[in-house]
């Protein structure tokens, strides 16, 4: 069975890249796992044979009955759960899935969707485990110091961690750019709880900083937010008044929406 394009198919075919994706994301037979794009089977298989509950959503009409003949026996031991829809329109409350971990190899047209979804969610996974563009899990991780709008979001729901780098050729059909396994751990909304930051709010500053990155942090809030006041706050915080959004960490980000409440 063919790839689709439309829906950024690519079939891992590595046994070691799933060892690895399995590792990182610490599975055992009480857990609870959502795989997004099941696709063939070969991850939803690595995760069965944790021991683990997974609930598979699959959005390709042609896939499901492969995935439904592969698995009879895990399914109708309730093991695996099924489901034909595009996760994107799914309800995650409807999946009933109050303690889970997310594990999947993703389109990598939707990574930034599916962070934001499931990190914003009411019913956030404890970790998630995916396999991205090498290129975007290095930006979330910030592995060249420079953060960005999608790394500093990360942060603030929980630890994002490099895994490994996934070769292309361990991909049917193989895609231009190399993978990597991203790891993202002990995710709360603590972040903003603790700390009274309404999550709006944050992200508003935090876009707001990021507006024009080539200019100076300061006067891109300055555009929106009162001078004086935010010069206090920079001061207060000892935070340099010629940075640029890019160089400041997610600590600095909570005092600037602290001092901004």
């Amino acid at each position: 069975m063919k790839a689709k394009k439309s829906l950024g198919q690519n079939f891992l075919k590595s046994n070691w890249a799933l060892g690895e994706i399995i590792q990182a994301g610490s599975l055992n037979k009480d857990d609870s796992v959502l795989e997004i794009g099941p696709g063939k089977g070969s991850l939803t298989e690595a995760l069965l044979k944790t021991g683990a509950r997974v609930v598979a959503v699959e959005k390709d009409d042609q896939l499901i009955p492969l995935l439904e003949e592969k698995f009879s026996k895990e399914i109708s031991e309730k093991r695996l759960i099924l489901i034909h829809e595009d996760i994107l329109k799914v309800d995650i409350k409807k999946l009933k899935l109050k303690r889970y971990k997310l594990v999947a190899n993703i389109p990598y047209y939707i990574t930034g969707l599916i962070l934001r979804t499931f990190l914003e969610s009411d019913c956030q996974p404890s970790r998630m485990v995916l396999l991205v563009q090498k290129e975007v899990a290095e930006r979330i991780v910030a592995r060249n110091s420079k953060e960005s709008i999608l790394s500093i979001s990360v942060k603030a729901y929980g630890k994002p961690k490099y895994i490994e780098t996934i070769s292309r050729r361990f991909f049917s059909p193989s895609p231009q750019v190399d993978s990597a396994i991203l790891l993202v751990d002990t995710i709360s909304k603590d972040f903003f709880t603790k700390n009274n930051i309404d999550e709006r709010k944050f992200f508003e500053i935090v876009k707001t900083g990021f507006q024009s990155k080539r200019k100076i942090l300061f006067g891109n809030l300055g555009k929106k937010y009162s001078k004086n006041m935010l010069g206090e706050i920079f001061r207060k915080n000892k935070i340099d008044m010629k940075v640029r959004a890019e160089d400041i960490k997610i600590d600095d980000w909570k005092e600037l929406a602290k001092g901004k409440e």
